[in-house]
């Protein structure tokens, strides 16, 4: 599943361009967290990744230690994590995932401390080791297996997660499938599952254009920059109830093959800690005989949509 975007209300829109004014440019490469936060950045790039390499215990033994845990992620992925404008500090930080974080770090004795980031960021910074997990939305990919430890998988909605092609409405008559793809532009998340569908099940097409969030490939499709958005359905539906004037819709009749091994949410974390990574899917495994995600996903779902962020 990822990736992810939402549905962005006037508010909300208001946000994300003062993260633009703050030098975050929306469409590329975050190189730090969103909204400023260099306390955050400072603390983890510098003493999670350096006590990591060179204390010689284990990231699960130093989390403890250091009575914090660092959670990458990126915050416009309702119902998954996102905004709310009406909070500050970490309280803007909200989600199903976001309440993942807290349950984790209240099972493990210590404090969560949430870091926003462009997607690509998320990814490349936790394979590094430079925070602690990636709770984002991740689907499993064999080059994210390759490249980070990834937990089990804690969410899987057969009926709502599926994959499509978001187009405008005017091109649903010569858009009715991947196969009709070749003389378009296509637009996808960088680093996700859907990018994958686009590499691997789309025949041909004229141009394949990489943005760092799914909302902004669903403005280009808007403003006719390209023809057609791999996104998950869910999260195109959740962009179009709060845009019902967008004049765009999902391709009828059409959806990507998912190979079973990319089922299922994960949590990311570095590469070769397993013990983390252990201690990480036993909490999962308690969280889901609970049945507590799918109660948050609802929970955050209506709280998305009374935001506007449907």
């Amino acid at each position: 599943m990822r990736k992810k975007g939402i549905g962005l209300s006037l508010g909300l829109a208001a946000i994300l361009a003062s993260f633009v004014l703050n030098g975050c440019s929306v469409l590329g490469t975050v190189d730090a967290p969103v909204g400023g936060e260099a306390d955050v950045l400072a603390l983890a790039a510098g003493e999670t990744e350096e006590e990591s390499e060179d204390s010689g215990v284990s990231r699960l033994e130093e989390i403890k230690e250091r009575g914090y845990m660092t959670v990458a992620t990126e915050p416009y992925f309702a119902p998954n994590e996102f905004i709310d404008p009406s909070k500050s500090g970490d309280d803007r930080y909200v989600g199903a995932d976001i309440e993942l974080a807290h349950y984790i770090a209240d099972h493990l004795g210590v404090e969560c401390r949430i870091v926003p980031l462009d997607f690509t960021a998320v990814l490349s910074s936790v394979s590094e080791g430079k925070y602690d997990m990636a709770i984002s939305a991740l689907a499993y990919t064999p080059a994210r297996a390759q490249a980070m430890e990834l937990s089990k998988g804690y969410y899987y909605d057969e009926e709502t997660v599926w994959y499509g092609l978001l187009v405008r409405n005017e091109d649903l008559d010569d858009i009715k499938s991947a196969d009709d793809l070749g003389d378009k532009t296509v637009v996808v998340q960088s680093g996700s599952l859907q990018e994958l569908f686009a590499q691997e099940q789309i025949p041909a097409y004229k141009d394949l254009k990489l943005v760092s969030a799914t909302t902004d490939g669903f403005l280009m499709v808007q403003e006719n920059k390209a023809d057609a958005c791999v996104t998950a359905a869910a999260t195109a539906e959740l962009y179009l109830e709060a845009n019902p004037n967008c004049g765009m819709s999902m391709v009828p009749d059409f959806r990507f093959t998912v190979d079973e091994s990319t089922q299922g949410t994960r949590i990311g974390m570095k590469k070769g800690e397993t013990e983390l990574c252990d201690a990480v899917n036993a909490i999962i495994d308690e969280m889901t005989e609970e049945g507590l995600y799918k109660e948050w996903y609802q929970e955050y779902s209506d709280y998305a949509a009374s935001l506007g962020i449907n």
